[in-house]
């Protein structure tokens, strides 16, 4: 998951912004703007969401000839490649947690681990909560560099909660844990884009924006983990799918009731995983089961047999059985080279005889012609 930073579309004057980069939630503790800017007053009451647009002389109210015509057709294009850039590197991170939930008794100690926190370029890594009645909530702040802890956010359980730091990461530790920590737990930090460039040149590193993980549930409740039943089956062949092939896989009988499928495919003899590119998924929840369907164009089946895949907070658990797709059958081998010379060879064959039979037919005409007019001209004699 990522959040963009709207610094650059804030209302107000072309003055120089204030900006609280630690200003992470409200009095109540709340998600709110993670940047706080502070305008003085002017009478500039629009300012325009440019990334590039570092001269505000471009767009101050004066003369038509302050904004030349060449610099106003760049700033859209400036603008737009900047956006496309973030966007594409924004696709590519996020932190990870592998815990998809994490369950525990009232009165028990849980760590939530967040990893692939090099990749933040603010070496701090904040820590949210989010329940179903309430929107998500900054609890806490570690500094990956000396490990402080900073719980100036008003969070209500603020004293219940800790965190560690850990090679590749942290943890987020939560003490004599109770029914309202029941929520989900993410861990986010700040990533710098690349680099916009105004009119005039000059660079700016302003446009940040966030990183979050996947989550982490977490149930508080005295039920025992308990590990999902796997089942997988093909939904239809090739032909009622216009071409494609449908893979089902069901996950039931679990506690937590999260899981991650994933696909497994037997390549000579050895198991590889299944491309996430090569197929679309779909999951459909049900009171206690999970069921995913991936679907596989036809370019992406060629006899492999495939495996299901249950990542479950007990582990992982593997489907019994192996589906087997046979793919289109493959097309016939391209005749011999061979074939192709002979079949030459008897084309030209036939012309040349067809040609010196069509020579022989005039010759035989012309001599029978000649002999014809001979014979009538010797009785006249």
């Amino acid at each position: 998951m990522n959040l963009l930073n709207q610094s650059d579309c804030e209302i107000g004057p072309r003055d120089t912004a204030r900006r609280d980069w630690e200003s992470f939630a409200g009095a109540d503790g709340s998600f709110e703007d993670l940047l706080e800017t502070t305008w003085p007053s002017s009478d500039l009451t629009a300012r325009p969401c440019l990334a590039s647009a570092a001269s505000e002389r471009h767009f101050s109210p004066g003369s038509p000839e302050e904004t030349p015509l060449h610099k106003m057709l760049f700033l859209p294009a400036a603008a737009l490649c900047c956006l496309c850039s973030a966007l594409v590197t924004m696709a590519a991170e996020q932190l990870i947690q592998e815990q998809l939930s994490q369950t525990g008794r009232a009165g028990e100690t849980v760590a939530i681990s967040c990893k692939s926190t090099d990749q933040c370029d603010k070496k701090q890594i904040y820590w949210y909560q989010n329940t179903e009645k309430d929107p998500l909530k900054v609890i806490l702040r570690i500094d990956l560099a000396d490990g402080a802890v900073n719980s100036r956010y008003n969070h209500p359980q603020k004293l219940d909660f800790n965190a560690l730091r850990k090679p590749g990461g942290c943890e987020l530790v939560i003490k004599d844990i109770k029914p309202h920590h029941t929520a989900t737990y993410y861990c986010v930090c700040w990533k710098g884009s690349h680099m916009c460039f105004s009119v005039g040149g000059s660079g700016t590193d302003s446009n940040s924006y966030l990183i979050f993980g996947s989550g982490t549930k977490l149930y508080v409740t005295d039920k025992p983990t308990v590990k999902p039943e796997v089942t997988a089956y093909t939904a239809a062949n090739s032909t009622s799918l216009g071409g494609s092939s449908a893979l089902v896989c069901q996950a039931s009988g679990m506690f937590p009731p999260l899981v991650r499928f994933s696909w497994k495919r037997e390549k000579n003899g050895r198991l590889e995983d299944l491309p996430p590119a090569e197929a679309e998924q779909l999951e459909i929840k049900e009171p206690g089961r999970i069921t995913a369907i991936t679907v596989l164009d036809q370019g992406d089946i060629y006899s492999y047999k495939y495996l299901c895949e249950v990542n479950h907070e007990k582990g992982k658990v593997t489907g019994q059985n192996k589906i087997e797709i046979r793919g289109p059958s493959p097309p016939p081998p391209p005749p011999p080279r061979w074939f192709k010379e002979r079949l030459l060879c008897l084309m030209y064959t036939v012309l040349i005889a067809k040609s010196l039979a069509y020579f022989c037919g005039l010759s035989l005409l012309g001599i029978m012609r000649k002999t014809g007019r001979s014979t009538t001209s010797t009785p006249a004699n």
